[in-house]
């Protein structure tokens, strides 16, 4: 498309590890391998969450939907990750680019905004529980999802229209292994200043805001558990919250590790691989974090592969 003397971007290359041909096969394989155990761990949870009514409680309703959003967001990045790593050069259409942004802006600020709100929830459990049935009821449990979701929506519809209503005009190549706002935004051929400090100013208030609400409740729930007179009550509070607080670290080391770190002194490939730490790790270790430290997950998958089997039998 062309206005005048300027040609106008249809679609973007994808360049992924162009210049490591021979580290792109190895990677392909191994992200091949990890998008496939995550599908299967994230997949297990929610179908034990959901078969499951002992579970139907909070806590794992909000795990739940954190399955689903690191299903969703591994879906996706990774299959076009997968396609870029089988090839040179991958080429996408301005739309599909416009999509894979928008999907990766909803849900990982929708996993930021679920983590903060079962933050809320271990903090109205532990420190309030004989009024917690009230204060986390069916409504304000579903008060907080749709928060979490709609909030995200609007954040993600805004930014991205922002994003593609730059001219891009040339060139076309995305150092990169999928459309993620900082290299896109490189290629935009008009100043993007407003738009930077939007996004910083968005960042600090709609990422970090629920990062001080994770850590204001943990400090509330250390102080709460130090006072419980029974060692058999301290330990469980602390077992409930610790596969909690593991995802928080992970979720948000890997995200400081990508975004918050200065734009100088590292390589392109360095970038790409640090940005992996943050779209593959999490999605990938979450189950495992859940699963393998939550005895009532285990003992409702055991449940549930025993009725599998009797049935079977039968």
């Amino acid at each position: 498309m062309k206005s005048g003397n300027e040609s106008f971007v249809v679609d973007f290359i994808l360049l992924g590890f162009s210049n490591f041909p021979q580290l792109q096969g190895q990677l392909f394989w191994v992200f091949l391998a990890d998008y496939l155990v995550t599908l299967l761990g994230n997949a297990i949870i929610i179908v034990v969450i959901s078969l499951e009514q002992s579970l139907h409680v909070p806590m794992y309703l909000f795990l739940l939907n954190l399955s689903v959003v690191e299903v969703s967001f591994s879906a996706v990045i990774m299959p076009e990750m997968l396609v870029v790593l089988s090839s040179e050069k991958t080429t996408i259409t301005f739309a599909g680019c416009f999509a894979q942004m928008y999907f990766i802006l909803l849900f990982g600020g929708t996993e930021c905004f679920l983590l903060g709100a079962m933050a809320y929830d271990r903090f109205a459990a532990i420190c309030h529980p004989l009024s917690y049935p009230v204060t986390m009821n069916k409504r304000v449990f579903t008060k907080l999802v749709m928060f979490s979701w709609v909030s995200w929506i609007m954040v993600a519809t805004v930014q991205t229209t922002w994003v593609f209503s730059f001219p891009f005009c040339g060139p076309n190549e995305i150092n990169h292994l999928f459309c993620e706002t900082p290299p896109v935004l490189e290629l935009a051929c008009a100043d993007t200043f407003l738009f930077e400090i939007y996004a910083f100013t968005g960042t600090i208030l709609i990422v970090m805001v629920p990062f001080v609400l994770i850590v204001l409740s943990y400090i509330r729930i250390l102080f709460a558990i130090l006072k419980m007179p029974s060692t058999t009550g301290r330990q469980k509070a602390f077992s409930t919250c610790a596969s909690h607080l593991t995802s928080v670290t992970l979720f948000y080391g890997t995200a400081n590790m990508t975004y918050l770190q200065p734009k100088s002194g590292y390589s392109p490939e360095t970038k790409k691989l640090m940005s992996l730490a943050y779209t593959l790790l999490t999605p990938l270790l979450n189950p495992l974090i859940y699963s393998l430290r939550n005895s009532e997950m285990k003992r409702a998958l055991m449940k549930l592969w025993r009725r599998k089997v009797d049935l079977h039998t039968f």
